[in-house]
């Protein structure tokens, strides 16, 4: 028979306690830190981040693909110390991690590229500074001496201005020119089509139901510097717009062999899609091909990258680094990316949803779960080190 008392104090008290800490702390993941995004800043903001273009085809089937891959663990392996770092185009990295390239990086928070710049610094990886960037070539490298710092690069009609730029990053310090090439022309960007999204930011009956819902995003908005971008003169309008007016639709290869002889440290080539391209502009002198579909925000039905990264790799010389973005939201998807011949990854979207969510403090918890995350996978597979993840690895599955 059971006997009934009244407990004590001393029997629970133990267990009685209050959470502490921000929202951003209770994040569980990436796809949890998208969630806060959403509600902390306007929709035409998060919808930028978060959109694609057309029918958002290329986009789905990117992430798609990662959720198609199985792991092969091995067992019985001593994995009590993991070794997550990497050499990636001369430098050192604590993760196989690039924090890559964005444009209207303000937009998302008011302090903008510094602060993921600050975070790449902290965390042992390079950040890239887009030329459509909110913060020009000599104040992210002022804000952030330390950090490894790249700087991506279109090629626009004045070839003068593009030369100008390239000495700017070499008097600053950046070690590598991200050529990016899959922007002849702008993508069709259906969300900020319907949302009318322009630079700056326009005040319209809509925009002012978003100032009520949002009134700290729109506050810092309004009391600090206009959002411009820092390396370019004519800024207003769409980012179709803007594109129109200023890449140069003519580029070809010949202007990668120019960009070569006027830079002389590494240079990465973002927005290959294809193998037959890969090998070419290896054998034009990049040091490391970025296979990008651009996110899914260029061409719709593009190829997806990690389908096509083990060709890439087998075909290219193997001093030549391959890398991939575009629908990386995990540690996970970072290791089998890697396992499938990736020197690296570069994330975008990623953290830019922490930077929405909690300006520099969130760009910080997205890289704390990617490493969190790269390490117990890593512990899981059975691997100790970034050199030992191989095909052997993972398989796909047909299916998700």
């Amino acid at each position: 028979m059971t006997t009934r008392r009244i407990p004590r104090w001393g029997d629970f008290s133990h267990l009685v306690g209050f959470t502490s800490g921000s929202c951003l702390d209770h994040c569980a993941s990436i796809a949890d830190v998208r969630r806060l995004a959403r509600r902390r800043v306007p929709r035409a903001v998060f919808d930028y981040t978060d959109g694609a273009a057309g029918d958002e085809l290329s986009l789905r089937r990117t992430r798609a693909v990662f959720a198609r891959v199985e792991f092969q663990p091995r067992v019985l392996r001593d994995v009590s110390i993991v070794d997550t770092s990497t050499t990636l185009l001369g430098g050192w990295a604590a993760l196989p991690v690039v924090l890559g390239p964005t444009g209207f990086t303000r937009l998302m928070h008011h302090s903008g590229e510094p602060a993921v710049a600050a975070v790449a610094g902290r965390s042992g990886i390079p950040y890239g500074l887009s030329t459509l960037g909110t913060t020009s070539i000599e104040d992210l490298a002022r804000d952030a001496p330390d950090t490894r710092r790249w700087f991506q690069l279109y090629l626009m009609r004045d070839r003068g201005y593009v030369k100008e730029l390239v000495q700017r990053a070499s008097d600053c310090g950046y070690d590598t020119i991200i050529l990016t090439v899959d922007t002849p022309v702008a993508g069709r960007r259906h969300r900020d089509v319907r949302n009318g999204l322009t630079i700056p930011p326009r005040i319209t009956p809509r925009t002012a139901v978003d100032m009520a819902l949002h009134p700290r995003w729109w506050g810092n908005l309004l009391t600090t510097e206009p959002i411009t971008f820092a390396t370019l003169s004519s800024t207003d309008g769409t980012v179709a717009d803007l594109i129109g007016r200023v890449f140069d639709p003519t580029i070809n290869i010949g202007d990668l062999d120019w960009l070569r002889g006027v830079w002389g440290r590494q240079l990465a080539v973002k927005g290959v899609q294809g193998v037959d391209d890969a090998v070419m502009v290896a054998d034009h002198g990049a040091d490391a091909v970025i296979l990008s579909n651009h996110g899914g925000r260029q061409l719709e039905r593009a190829p997806v990258p990690l389908e096509i990264l083990p060709a890439v790799r087998q075909a290219v010389d193997p001093r030549v680094e391959v890398l991939i973005d575009g629908g990386v939201m995990s540690g996970a998807d970072v290791v089998a990316a890697l396992a499938l011949g990736a020197s690296a990854v570069a994330v975008g979207r990623a953290y830019l949803y922490g930077l929405m969510a909690g300006g520099e403090r969130g760009v910080q918890r997205v890289v704390d779960l990617l490493r969190e995350e790269i390490e117990s996978t890593m512990r899981l597979l059975g691997r100790t080190s970034i050199d030992q993840l191989d095909p052997d690895c993972v398989r796909m599955r047909a299916t998700s």
